[in-house]
């Protein structure tokens, strides 16, 4: 996994942590929990990195720059899962867009 995916996979995982889901990591896949839902979390570098094809919930973790370009990309695939995306910025701070 490259830097740039590394350093989005530890933010997440900081996000997911701050708003109370315990996180782990799975065969190098985030998977975030609370009470009755797992969210499956993916960190995608830009907008030309794939998007899950299959599952229940999924949260899509982006530099804010890239968060208009991956809500399109997804409202254009129209998955058949729930999907959030979070962005984040350089100083660390994020915006949950959906």
């Amino acid at each position: 996994m490259g830097t740039v995916n590394t350093a989005l996979e530890r933010e997440a995982e900081s996000i997911f942590n701050e708003l109370g889901y315990a996180v782990s990591a799975d065969g190098g896949a985030l998977r975030a929990k609370r009470k009755w839902r797992t969210v499956q979390v993916t960190p995608v570098p830009g907008p030309d990195a794939p998007t899950p094809k299959t599952g229940e919930y999924h949260c899509l973790v982006t530099w804010s720059e890239h968060v208009d370009t991956l809500e399109r990309t997804l409202k254009d695939e129209n998955p058949e899962y729930e999907w959030a995306i979070i962005g984040v910025s350089e100083d660390d701070d994020y915006v949950i867009a959906r």
